[in-house]
């Protein structure tokens, strides 16, 4: 059973709560748990390391507000990484509330994956807010445009640009209610912003952890 903040599962007739999240963590945790057991480790061992298991920081880090809105940071940047991060958290959410999107493309890197990219998560999202990604020596409006060219016409009318990534991240908090769910993909751990050569601070988990405090 999958929940935002873990899952249960059941191994050999043993319960266990991990505080990983997903089916792709299911699958490693039964790829530790199989190793170690051919290694000679004990099933109670096993059991008691497996259970301090952590995500690694901006790997679907989530942020919790007291309004009750789900906030998680992923490192996700490519198409496949946010189709897997999208699908996951489609597989958990009850589809009674929204789920809210922000997401960019870097500067100065491979550009065909970025139509690729807003495509994914138009599809998977109800609302998706295109923005800046360490745009290097590109201009950020520019990436918006060739990420939006991905979006089909049926999707046009749950997308926003807004290329500052800091107001993107609080658009996001504001048009959430409830039980909401923003996902903030792209940058994960990385705690700076390259735009021009220089690294600014900027940290997509502080930014939305703010946003969130600053509503409430």
């Amino acid at each position: 059973e999958s929940y935002f903040d873990g899952m249960e599962m059941r191994i050999n007739r043993n319960n266990l709560f991990s505080f990983l999240v997903g089916n792709f963590n299911a699958s490693n945790i039964l790829a530790i748990y199989g190793t170690a057991s051919l290694l000679g480790m004990s099933d109670d061992e096993l059991l008691k390391e497996v259970t301090k298991l952590h995500s690694a920081p901006g790997r679907f880090q989530i942020v919790q507000s007291e309004s009750g809105i789900i906030g998680i940071v992923d490192y996700a940047h490519t198409p496949d990484a946010l189709k897997n991060v999208l699908d996951t958290i489609n597989e958990i959410r009850t589809h009674n509330e929204t789920l809210i999107t922000v997401a960019g493309a870097g500067g100065n890197r491979d550009a065909a994956k970025r139509p690729e990219m807003s495509k994914v998560a138009a599809m998977k999202s109800d609302r998706l807010i295109l923005t800046s990604d360490n745009p290097r020596y590109e201009d950020p409006d520019d990436i918006i445009r060739q990420m939006k060219s991905g979006v089909g016409g049926e999707y046009y009318n749950k997308v926003l640009c807004i290329a500052d990534r800091k107001e993107a991240i609080r658009t996001a908090v504001a048009l959430a209610k409830k039980g909401d769910i923003i996902l903030v993909a792209g940058k994960g751990h990385e705690n700076y912003q390259e735009i021009k050569g220089i690294r600014y601070h900027f940290d997509d988990v502080e930014e939305l952890t703010n946003a969130l405090n600053d509503r409430y």
